[in-house]
């Protein structure tokens, strides 16, 4: 419930931001009329984000053992792709994101155009982050089928949105940079844990065959049903016994990524006076 939480909070605080920097520029610039086509982009984005996810679930039901095996190991690895772009594509952009977003709708917003541009600039905006929860959503509820995921990820989309609105109209100070950094963090640990069960995914649909040597065996100290165990098979994508693809699958992946993620980002060359 948790880690659904967490991804869902993450994602809707960006898209609600997207948004709220958007509405209250449209404000500042006396087109407030506007705010309706940015209402519709959103509702737009919404409903084709839920109708593709629940496509994508109903149909899978339908597959046979092996297909579903492969269809999920597949779905795992577009969501490590989605998160993994998702958390560095924040960490770049954090900063200009706002001037990048007005002159979007500076763009949209030409003189003569009828607003239709600013539906398609806020259904993109927001169709991104979507689609982004839609994978996460979609691999977790092959690995769990309670009702802890989808109501930690429906609580974490009302939490976003009552910070969304909140920030917009100024009660809130949330200190972003530290909130996406920190996220962020989870986020890389949780997409290594979602690599490693796509190894085991494409083992079990009959794909691969190598490193399933058990690397280790904590199912009698730290099983995967425990309190402790769930907790860190949440956050850390902890399994009790791991083949040894799935436990270098995961270091391969995380190693990198965690460095790469908190390295200080590269500031713009200063030129040089002539």
């Amino acid at each position: 419930m948790l880690i659904p939480f967490l991804i869902m909070l993450r994602e809707g605080i960006e898209a609600a931001l997207m948004v709220g920097i958007i509405a209250s520029y449209l404000g500042q610039t006396g087109r407030a009329n506007m705010l309706p086509m940015v209402w519709a982009g959103v509702l737009l984005a919404s409903v084709l984000c839920l109708a593709l996810g629940i496509g994508l679930d109903l149909a899978s039901a339908e597959f046979p053992q092996a297909q579903q095996e492969l269809f999920e190991a597949v779905v795992g690895v577009i969501a490590v792709v989605v998160l993994t772009s998702m958390v560095f594509w924040m960490r770049k952009a954090a900063r200009s994101i706002k001037a990048q977003l007005h002159d979007s709708v500076d763009a949209a917003l030409k003189p003569g155009g009828s607003g239709f541009g600013l539906v398609v600039m806020v259904f993109l905006a927001v169709g991104r982050e979507g689609l982004e929860s839609v994978f996460f959503l979609l691999a977790t509820f092959q690995q769990d089928v309670g009702l802890a995921v989808p109501a930690g990820a429906i609580l974490g989309l009302l939490g976003a949105v009552a910070i969304g609105f909140a920030i917009y109209k100024g009660g809130v100070k949330l200190n972003l940079r530290v909130f996406f950094r920190w996220t962020g963090v989870v986020i890389v640990f949780v997409a290594a844990g979602l690599l490693a069960t796509a190894v085991r995914s494409f083992h079990e649909a009959g794909l691969w065959d190598g490193l399933q040597a058990p690397a280790f065996d904590l199912s009698n100290i730290l099983p995967n049903d425990s309190i402790t165990g769930t907790l860190l098979a949440g956050l850390l994508g902890y399994n009790d016994t791991p083949a040894v693809g799935e436990v270098l699958a995961y270091l391969i992946y995380l190693l990198p990524a965690l460095v790469l993620f908190m390295l200080p980002p590269r500031r713009p060359a200063m030129r040089s006076a002539a």
